[in-house]
């Protein structure tokens, strides 16, 4: 298993409960890949994921183990989802109470309630057709494609989110709430496919949860059920290549140079590099080195955590503080790729939940803004801080007067370091970017049928981006990878 993210670590619990003994290796010094946990002055900072939407995705791994995943992760609820402030100060409380979202929705414009309800069907039925019916299906062959074609017609999927959700609601400030979701997993609404409109709905379902303990918790806790099941997780070790021999994977060539050999080889590393820079060039494949240049990729993130030596209660534990554009912010990052002076921010204060990842009296946060992916022209050595410092300024012009006065404790992210530590191709935060032409049997396959016996999971694969996306991904080798017994049979 190449990568620790929860992609590579669901499919070592499942493929551990399949019969194999697994070996996860991870280049870093700590476990996670982008949902890694940086420990500094008394905070605790998760790296990346932040919330937990689809929890029977994680519970399904423990289930698998014959354990209870409530014996050892425990998962709160968070209420509301996320306050989004609109530039004008304006505030919408976002939450899974169907109620409390018609009242917000109504204060805004009445005349939208009934395009919002509708909406949420929508909602619902592409959640149970496209997350539901097939998050799990492989998409390997033409023919998965074809049978999923009149669903994928059908809800516009051809279309963008946020030209689905005009169609249904006209209040400009509705547009915006009831299509941000796609940037969640790397996509432009503008562009990304109306498929990812199943989001909403999937976070009324299964609500959105903090993990006590921050989504390291989760990692920590992965680790050990997989050590339980007999496998491993060697950190600090780095892969040069995938071996391949008679058009079958059989083990990794690490940059120290030993070979470590293995029935099957899973890549949870970046599936752009994964298919660029470890798999040999021969046999030839559909995703060769050119296509991936080639391919859109996701948007960057720059990402501030910064701990603070007061608590700011007024402060929620998600917030999304909107800038003054919308259309034409996404426009900068996606098609100029231009680093733009003003921003839209998603704002985690993860100890409003759970003062353990605080000192105490004190508060945790991170701060992440959208931006372009390496492709464009910023120097992130020379940006970073200046960038930091005008975020700074907004969140004290905002909601955190007096933040500057109080940071205590701080450090960021760039695109670069995505680039640098997760082996990210152009520094993308998310991959492959979720348009319809890299959706679905037109993304990099969780199976490569030109490569025997190896299999990739995580963002870059199906179903996607985002935690429930790569836990799925690992689900979808249920129905590929043999048990250990079958494969030894064979051989």
């Amino acid at each position: 298993m190449i990568g620790s993210g929860f992609g590579g670590l669901a499919a070592a619990v499942r493929l551990g409960s399949m019969g194999y003994r697994t070996t996860v290796l991870e280049r870093l010094d700590r476990p996670g890949g982008r949902a890694r946990v940086f420990e500094q002055d008394g905070f605790t900072f998760d790296a990346g994921p932040t919330i937990i939407t689809a929890p029977f995705l994680f519970e399904e791994l423990w289930e698998l183990a014959g354990e209870s995943m409530e014996d050892h992760v425990d998962l709160k609820p968070v209420d509301p989802f996320y306050t989004i402030r609109f530039d004008d100060g304006d505030v919408f409380r976002y939450s899974g109470d169907p109620l409390a979202m018609r009242s917000e929705v109504e204060r805004i414009s009445p005349s939208d309630v009934d395009g919002y309800e509708r909406l949420m069907k929508r909602s619902e039925e592409l959640c149970r057709v496209a997350f539901e019916g097939l998050g799990h299906v492989s998409f390997g062959n033409v023919g998965d494609m074809m049978r999923a074609a009149p669903d994928i017609l059908r809800f516009g999927g051809h279309r963008s989110v946020h030209d689905i959700v005009s169609s249904f609601v006209k209040h400009p400030k509705l547009r915006i709430v009831f299509s941000f979701h796609p940037l969640l997993i790397g996509g432009n609404p503008f562009s990304a496919s109306a498929v990812y409109g199943l989001i909403p709905y999937l976070e009324r379902r299964w609500g959105v949860h903090h993990a006590v303990g921050g989504t390291g918790a989760i990692v920590r806790e992965l680790i050990q059920l997989i050590k339980r099941q007999g496998g491993d997780l060697i950190l600090n070790t780095d892969v040069e290549e995938i071996i391949v021999e008679d058009g079958h994977s059989v083990g990794v060539r690490l940059t120290s140079g030993e070979d470590l050999r293995s029935d099957i080889v899973v890549s949870n590393a970046d599936a752009a590099t994964t298919l660029r820079d470890l798999l040999p060039s021969k046999p030839a494949r559909r995703w060769s080195p050119g296509a991936v240049d080639k391919a859109r990729h996701s948007m960057g993130l720059f990402v501030w955590y910064f701990g603070t030596k007061r608590q700011f209660d007024d402060v929620g534990h998600h917030s999304i503080l909107l800038g003054p554009r919308y259309r034409g912010l996404l426009d900068s990052i996606f098609k100029d790729k231009r680093l733009s002076e003003d921003f839209s921010l998603y704002l985690h204060r993860p100890s409003k939940a759970d003062p353990s990842l605080a000192p105490d009296g004190c508060d945790t946060f991170y701060v992440l803004s959208p931006v372009p992916h390496l492709d464009g022209d910023t120097d992130w050595a020379d940006a970073a801080e200046p960038y930091r410092q005008s975020i700074e300024r907004r969140l004290c012009e905002t909601v955190m007067p007096g933040l500057d006065e109080t940071i205590v404790s701080s450090r960021v992210l760039t695109p670069l370091d995505f680039k640098t530590d997760y082996r990210a191709f152009k520094g993308s935060a998310f991959s492959l970017e979720p348009v319809l032409t890299q959706s679905a049997w037109f993304r990099p396959h969780n199976q490569q049928r030109s490569i025997q016996n190896f299999f990739l999971v995580g963002a870059g694969t199906h179903p996607g981006a985002g935690v429930p996306g790569v836990l799925s991904s690992a689900r979808v080798l249920d129905k590929l990878v043999p048990n250990a017994l079958e494969l030894a049979t064979r051989r």
